[in-house]
């Protein structure tokens, strides 16, 4: 006995859903950078959006599938940013204000940057995202290390430790930075401490130390107690 093909619902166009995708994308990274990944369910991006949490499961059947989606397409956009940056071609210095720039403007649109906002919810996230982070973040260094080291080379910039190291220090510093301008709402803080970073590698703007004056020994300090004395 032949059976009849099981009916199977009808799909929308593929250009819809695309367009679904990016609207709960869109919604979810908003939410993600502004509450951090464990504080927004599928009800609160389905009420922002109108819809019913079921229509989000047809495009991601699971939070970790949207949170996996949301970095990979985070980085393919900060990827796409620092592609236009080389394209530019300023110098060293150039390019790091431009990527300091990057993360100040996420800050003055009350967010903060994704991929930094869920490493600090890295403990409790799926293993998938946990892996796209350490990603998105190699792909910073890598490119942070190349400008470093393209500066170092051409006089620029000036810093003892290598490339690489500089590059994790800067990165950390810039995400960190973020973080406590976040707590006092209060983005002057974030670009004073960037403009601080940038300036400390720049030879031009290095202050010049006056030298340390040697402090003097138990027998100088009698003997210019005496002499005071007399």
């Amino acid at each position: 006995m032949n059976r009849l093909p099981t009916r199977q619902p009808p799909r929308a166009p593929k250009a819809d859903r695309t367009a679904a995708a990016k609207a709960i994308l869109d919604v979810a990274e908003e939410l993600a950078q502004t509450r951090g990944y464990n504080g927004f369910s599928y009800a609160d991006v389905a009420a922002k959006l109108g819809v019913t949490t079921p229509s989000l499961h047809y495009h991601f059947p699971s939070k970790a599938d949207l949170g996996c989606a949301l970095i990979d397409r985070y980085q393919e956009t900060f990827g796409a940013a620092l592609a236009a940056i080389d394209r530019r071609g300023g110098t060293p210095g150039d390019r790091l204000r431009e990527y300091a720039a990057l993360y100040d403007s996420v800050m003055m649109n009350d967010r903060m940057c994704l991929c930094g906002m869920l490493a600090a919810e890295y403990a409790t996230l799926p293993v998938a995202m946990q892996k796209g982070l350490k990603l998105f973040f190699d792909a910073n260094e890598r490119w942070l290390t190349t400008v470093l080291e393209n500066g170092l080379r051409a006089g620029e910039f000036q810093f003892t430790e290598s490339s690489n190291a500089r590059a994790r220090v800067l990165l950390g510093a810039l995400e960190g930075a973020m973080l406590v301008a976040r707590s006092y709402n209060d983005p002057v803080r974030f670009q004073a401490a960037a403009k601080y970073m940038l300036a400390d590698l720049d030879t031009g703007n290095r202050p010049a130390r006056k030298p340390l004056r040697a402090r003097p020994t138990n027998v100088a300090r009698r003997s210019v107690i005496r002499k005071t004395a007399l």
